[in-house]
């Protein structure tokens, strides 16, 4: 595969199997990539190679525009190969989509850069203070999943003006004007890089700042050429949220592709068992973590389902169907991770050195669930409360 810009998008199965061609190479560089904390160098041209940091790119710089569908299916496979690769391929993606938003001439700038790599966050925790023709950044972001590799970096700040009130806005950053910080010591998604990055009085010129409602609305200075296509229509958090959801779905295949493929000539040690496969409970472990992925499945396919169709028809979003978005990825990050906890715990004592794949999934699945607007617990009680009559009490919607 190359990186030679190309005006015809691949079909939803072309671009399963260029990921499944990406599977070995992920594979055999994942326990690098979470030994060293951020992405081989040679998944990051895997993944470039075969297109994926263009999914999300307009079409009119050599982009292919693709329906979250084909973003969860495409994040599931390349989830096989190793989870970190998969959420930062997903996690490109959003910032990609809000790097088309801003007007012409930024996005000239940004993705003039051939295979573009954006990092991002919706957290503001940085202040922007006037200057002339634009503002100064001082603050810094956690999380930045995907930093060591970006070229730029989607920031919030609040933008602190004289006589008003402050307005957290979006700004679009150079990686090479921000500090990183190698603090990225954690349990799982090691892989990812999601360093912190910290902005000391960082000039943006104004064309690079967006009000994050607008942002947040799907709505921006772009071309008429963006606002047309259906990929730009829906609000930002239902996209992010169909954009992310393949991870844990791939995360829970990877678990139970793992567990088969060491099943035959293992026993039950401390029993009769001399055939684990031939056990009834592990029968019952696999049958109920197979039902769990496919669940998770269902509730991902619904989520891309209702983007997709909102984004052809252009119909307008109801507070329900926009905490459903959110409840719908949180139901899908736990289902998948009950899924791989049933496999992890029935993989015997073997599978915890860290040599053994399964533990590494097990890893990557809870820190996936830990995500603010993934976690499980906080989306479903949002979506209670509003089929309770109750108004929604965040904006991130």
């Amino acid at each position: 595969m190359d990186n030679v810009l190309s005006t015809q998008a691949p079909t939803r199965e072309e671009w399963l199997g260029r990921a499944s061609e990406l599977v070995p190479v992920l594979r055999e560089r994942a326990a690098w990539s979470e030994e060293n904390r951020r992405l081989h160098d040679d998944s990051v041209a895997a993944l470039a190679g075969a297109g994926v940091f263009r999914m999300r790119v307009p079409a009119r710089y050599g982009g292919y525009e693709c329906d979250t569908r084909t973003l969860a299916e495409v994040a599931a496979v390349i989830a096989r190969g190793d989870g970190s690769a998969a959420w930062t391929a997903a996690v490109y993606w959003i910032p990609t989509w809000m790097a088309s938003l801003f007007p012409d001439k930024v996005q000239d700038e940004v993705f003039a850069t051939p295979d573009v790599r954006i990092c991002g966050t919706l957290s503001p925790t940085a202040q922007a203070v006037p200057a002339d023709g634009g503002v100064v950044l001082n603050g810094k972001w956690g999380f930045m999943s995907g930093a060591p590799h970006s070229h730029w970096q989607v920031v919030v700040a609040v933008r602190l003006e004289p006589g008003a009130q402050p307005m957290p806005v979006v700004g679009l950053v150079p990686m090479s004007d921000l500090r990183v910080v190698d603090d990225w010591h954690t349990s799982g998604l090691r892989g990812t890089g999601s360093v912190t990055t910290v902005a000391e009085n960082v000039f943006v010129p104004e064309e690079r700042l967006l009000p994050l409602p607008v942002v947040l609305e799907g709505r921006g200075g772009a071309s008429k050429i963006n606002a047309d296509s259906p990929v730009y229509r829906p609000p930002l958090l239902p996209v992010a949220a169909a954009s992310s959801v393949g991870t844990a779905v791939g995360l829970a295949a990877a678990a139970r592709e793992t567990f088969l493929e060491a099943l035959p000539g293992r026993a039950i040690t401390y029993t009769s068992y001399t055939s684990r496969r031939e056990a009834p409970v592990t029968h019952l472990q696999v049958a109920e973590a197979t039902f769990k992925a496919d669940q998770a499945e269902f509730h991902a396919h619904r989520l891309t389902g209702l983007v997709d169709a909102k984004a052809a028809d252009g119909s307008p979003w109801t507070p329900e169907e926009r905490v459903r978005a959110r409840a719908d990825v949180g139901a899908t990050a736990r289902l998948a991770k009950e899924s791989v906890d049933v496999l992890n715990a029935a993989s015997g004592g073997s599978s915890i050195y860290s040599h053994v794949p399964i533990q590494r999934i097990a890893r990557d699945v809870q820190a996936l669930t830990q995500h603010a607007l993934i976690q499980p617990d906080t989306n479903a009680e949002l979506y209670g409360r509003v089929l309770c009559g109750l108004e929604p009490n965040t904006q991130y919607l």
